[in-house]
């Protein structure tokens, strides 16, 4: 299966995990009578060499991020950024949605703490400036320290616990199934955007362009042919996932669409929908190379070449960089005080 961006892929059942966590369940707890669970408690979180994983990985995007300014003329770009607090807005919540969706999907699947938000946000910024799939690893190893064994009002009662005693087959429902969404919305998008495409004359090729299309549609067919077996939370939770992760993505396009439109306001809102709308297009679509390249020479057809798109996007390139320092910052530095542990 292919899945693209900030989708992942995984492929067990929630027996397979539960058989996975024996060793844990055996130790968990069992009253000295042997006839039930004694209260959830999360998982130690001071021991064992899971606590250094967040630390290191909120270094690593910090250095990263930073060395994206290498080279920049930040400076002459610094000048376009708008002093609107209403663009800052939409800044902020665009660049939290994906944390904020994920949140909302967890805190309904395990009851996540609201302590959770900054690890869902490190396993964002982890998949944007690490490799990919580091998030949902990230994200593993700080669920699996608070796992406790059974849901209900004893979980919620633990301080920092989240009500699963396996958060892999969570995680990886929810990965494969924004890969899922991700792909119907690109492919309702082709068939929409196929005259346009056509008429901007970019110089994809029509046996290339049918092939991603080809493996998308293939990899969300396998997912859907094979689900009972993929998938291991219930239907009702995985249709709650879906539901959000629709709204996630289309949320976000219009969002990325507003921002353009509020630096750019000469230019009619729905050309930036349009823009926003094939950026989104052309990033998922597998097989395409040089989809920076493609997408800035739609971009100059569409919105035109004297509009000052090229000086925009660099600005929002940047914008963007500058933000994953500063939360990253912010992740560091609550590392260092232990503020993760307290919560």
């Amino acid at each position: 299966m292919t899945f693209h961006g900030t989708d992942r892929e995984a492929g067990t059942t929630g027996e397979d995990s539960a058989v996975q966590h024996d060793g844990r369940l055996q130790t968990a707890g069992m009253n000295p009578a042997g006839t039930g669970w004694a209260t959830p408690a999360p998982a130690d979180t001071g021991r064992g060499w899971l606590r250094w994983v967040g630390p290191l990985i909120s270094i690593a995007i910090v250095a990263i991020a930073a060395n994206h300014f290498r080279g920049s003329d930040w400076h002459r770009v610094a000048a376009l950024v708008p002093r609107s607090p209403l663009f800052w807005l939409v800044f902020t919540i665009n660049y939290f949605a994906q944390p904020i969706m994920d949140f909302v999907i967890f805190r309904r699947l395990w009851g996540i703490p609201p302590a959770g938000f900054a690890a869902l946000v490190r396993k964002y910024i982890s998949n944007e400036v690490l490799l990919g799939y580091s998030g949902e690893l990230y994200f593993y190893t700080w669920a699996r320290r608070r796992a406790t064994i059974s849901g209900g009002t004893g979980a919620k009662s633990a301080r920092g616990a989240i009500a699963t005693g396996t958060p892999f087959g969570a995680i990886k429902d929810v990965a494969i199934l924004s890969a899922l969404v991700g792909n119907v919305v690109t492919l309702v998008m082709f068939v929409a955007a196929y005259p346009t495409l056509g008429k901007l004359n970019l110089g994809l090729s029509g046996r290339t362009l049918f092939i991603s299309i080809a493996v998308l549609l293939g990899s969300s067919l396998v997912v859907m042919l094979f689900r009972g077996r993929v998938f291991s939370l219930p239907r009702a939770q995985l249709a709650f996932v879906a539901a959000m992760q629709l709204v996630r993505v289309l949320g976000a396009t219009a969002l990325l669409a507003l921002m353009w439109s509020l630096v750019l306001p000469q230019v009619a809102f729905i050309y930036w929908l349009m823009l926003a709308t094939l950026r989104l297009l052309i990033s998922r679509l597998p097989l395409i190379s040089s989809k920076d390249v493609l997408f800035a020479a739609a971009a100059v057809l569409i919105v035109g070449a004297g509009s000052g798109i090229a000086p925009l996007m660099a600005m929002m390139a940047m914008l963007l960089v500058a933000g994953h320092i500063v939360v990253g910052g912010g992740l560091v530095a609550s590392d260092l005080l232990g503020l993760e542990g307290r919560a």
